[in-house]
């Protein structure tokens, strides 16, 4: 590829930006806060930052969480919902599930509030016969309403429109005519699946996003062409695919989980590279950690993935965990004299209080600094500020010493990382012994040996740019395209010919939209899957197939084989169900050198780049070690104790443990007993 390529990712407290040059193997790297208020004013500074001019750049990709805080904060466009008569309370009922499992307290607020949602006389049987014609005249009384109430987006979601959306596209047919703005999404349309619940809540986040990210891509997008940027601007999705700008808005609900997804990409791309292929993905920032589960070096792609509760979004999105620990997680004791961590962050602004920004709430980032994991002398005065905030809101509380007191906010932060990794393994049936937990994010080399050693996972591989490990997804995603389309009949009375048709029009249409996309590839391919279950079970299991023209033997024998290695059960007198084909089409891009993320000028001896020693807290102060990880040499071997340190993270080295760094410059630390 002609041209400079940038992944830009923007996080919770940090926007982070990596440029590789092609042509040369040099690669540029910048760091800058996140404005929380017009994320794009974050991504121009980081590339102001490198003095790069965007008229050399031939491709940029952007992660963002522009609509992922939109959906979590509720900070949605007003939308209208139009319905089927009797049912505009579905996406407030749900699965009658409770937001606590215990006891009458919790709240939910819908994403479509009950006086937007309003019903009309239709109705499809599930078959996609028409039971009641579409009242026009109620649906054009419906939008009247809906614009007269000041609603900016539209959804309109009728019962059974998978198996018939003819109402649907009526509907809409008529909308456009009426509606102000071209923000109008199709349940059918957005997704093609039984179950009017989980779509009609797709749909409605959607709608209620549309607005929001299509303002923001085209601000930023103008942006970066004012200052010479010539090229498309593509977005990455959920799924850990691309998509053009101008597109974007279109399935905006597609971007839910954007940021995360660039995170496993790059995982998945470094692992590969590394001869590591099963990992379980740790990313710590400054607000949450993100957790995936990767084998083969394949990225855990879901359409059942509930962002939060009763929030079921049912796209394909990368199978990412969140909890709410990161560097910023405030730490304080309750009213019942308990030590709680999270989910509360002090962000990027003030910060933690060891930041010297204001920060008066003791964090994570205050326990490490107290316990000698970060350097003091980084952090000025604030790092006394920081031990007498843990003196008084911790310690004397507990009636411990700061040291104690530190040790306990980690210790509570690593057992809600570690209940989120087990969440992606054991709950799953995977054993963590059989998995290197790949660490990243500004703060995940800092807690990985720890976690590690909780989890009894053996390895732990942590790339050469940790802190921005999200944008570098960016530059080394694919293009990929999903397609879902339910059957929900039992497979023994299915047509397979049917069948293969539909799963042959999936890849059609994939290769259709990929060869739209103006970039170099590689290859192109397709994945085929089947989502089936055993007739009267309510749970989905998702088959992976070799091809997309399986026999019915074949499917039946696979769906057994997958449903034994997850529930180690055999159910030979059941007969299976097929309710949905999935068709993944994903257009390879050129490898990037992910050697010079490090520039290799910078190695030396495993002396030249010890900077110092100081004191680290291991349950006793031991005198450790401090390396700079620009400086290791690409043989370089070490036993803990011992710090590297560098300008995105610092990595801890507990005793016990040994590191072994790997011709791409990853460190490998090998996992020894209690520390």
């Amino acid at each position: 590829m002609a041209g400079l390529v940038a992944g830009v990712d923007v996080g919770g407290t940090f926007t982070d930006l990596v440029i590789f040059d092609p042509a040369t193997g040099r690669v540029t790297l910048a760091k800058t806060p996140t404005t929380l208020d017009n994320q794009a004013g974050g991504v121009l500074e980081a590339f102001a930052q490198t003095g790069v001019d965007l008229a050399d750049v031939a491709l940029i990709v952007h992660g963002t969480t522009t609509t992922t805080n939109a959906v979590l904060e509720r900070n949605l466009c007003r939308t209208g919902l139009i319905t089927t008569e009797g049912f505009r309370d579905l996406l407030e009922l749900g699965r009658r599930t409770r937001p606590q499992p215990y006891g009458m307290t919790g709240r939910f607020v819908p994403v479509i509030p009950r006086d937007l949602r309003l019903g009309v006389p239709e109705r499809m049987d599930a078959q996609g016969r028409v039971l009641t014609p579409l009242d026009e005249d109620a649906l054009r009384r419906a939008l009247t309403q809906l614009i007269e109430a000041g609603c900016e987006s539209l959804v309109i979601h009728f019962l059974h429109s998978y198996a018939n959306p003819a109402h649907e596209r009526r509907a809409a047919e008529i909308a456009r005519r009426l509606w102000p703005t071209p923000y109008i999404t199709l349940g059918h349309a957005l997704l093609s699946e039984a179950r009017e619940y989980e779509r009609g809540v797709t749909a409605a986040v959607n709608a209620a996003v549309q607005p929001l990210l299509e303002r923001y891509v085209r601000r930023l997008s103008d942006s970066l062409k004012n200052r010479g940027y010539t090229a498309d601007l593509l977005v990455m999705n959920g799924n850990g695919g691309m998509v053009n700008a101008g597109a974007v808005a279109r399935e905006a609900v597609k971007t839910v989980m954007s940021g995360p997804a660039s995170g496993v990409m790059a995982a998945c791309y470094t692992g590969r590279r590394a001869g590591i292929e099963n990992l379980i993905t740790y990313d710590m920032g400054g607000t949450s950690t993100d957790v995936a589960l990767i084998r083969n070096a394949q990225a855990p792609v879901s359409n059942e993935i509930e962002v939060e509760y009763a929030m079921p979004i049912h796209v394909p999105m990368v199978d990412v965990r969140t909890v709410g620990a990161g560097g910023g997680s405030i730490a304080r004791v309750d009213a019942a004299g308990m030590l709680r961590v999270g989910p509360d962050s002090a962000g990027a602004t003030p910060g933690p209080v060891c930041y010297g920004r204001g920060g008066s709430r003791v964090t994570i980032s205050d326990a490490n600094l107290l316990l000698g994991r970060l350097p003091a002398s980084r952090f000025g005065q604030a790092a006394e500020a920081a031990r007498q905030a843990m003196q008084d809101q911790i310690a004397t509380p507990l009636g411990l010493p700061a040291e104690a007191a530190a040790a306990a906010v980690l210790r509570i932060a690593n057992t809600h990382m570690a209940g989120a990794i087990r969440m992606v393994s054991l709950s799953l049936g995977a054993d963590p012994r059989d998995f290197a937990l790949f660490a990243f994010g500004g703060a995940g080399p800092l807690h990985a040996a720890d976690l590690a050693r909780e989890l009894a996972i053996p390895r732990v591989l942590i790339p050469a740019r940790p802190g921005i490990t999200n944008a570098l997804g960016c530059t080394v995603a694919d293009l990929r395209h999903d397609f879902v389309r339910t059957l929900n009949r039992p497979l023994d009375d299915v047509d397979m010919a049917e069948v293969h048709a539909l799963w042959a029009a999936q890849e059609a249409q994939g290769r259709a939209q990929i060869a739209a996309e103006r970039l170099t590839l590689t290859d192109i391919r397709a994945e085929y899957s089947a989502d089936m279950q055993f007739i009267g079970q309510t749970h989905l299991l998702r088959v992976p197939l070799p091809q997309g023209r399986p026999t019915r033997a074949a499917l039946q024998t696979l769906f057994e084989a997958a449903y034994h290695a997850r529930f180690h059960v055999d159910l030979p007198m059941i007969r299976a169900n097929l309710v949905n084909l999935n068709c993944s089409v994903i257009g390879t891009r050129p490898e990037l050198d992910l050697s010079a993320l490090i520039d290799p000028a910078g190695r030396r001896s495993l002396t030249e780049a010890q900077t110092g020693s100081r004191p680290v807290w291991f349950g006793r102060w031991i005198d450790t070690p401090v390396y700079w990880r620009d400086h290791l040499p690409l043989d370089a071997r070490l036993s803990g104790p011992a710090i590297i340190e560098q300008m995105d993270t610092t990595t801890i080295l507990a005793p016990g443990d040994d590191l072994v760094s790997d011709s791409m410059g990853n460190l490998i630390l090998t996992i020894g007993g209690p520390a």
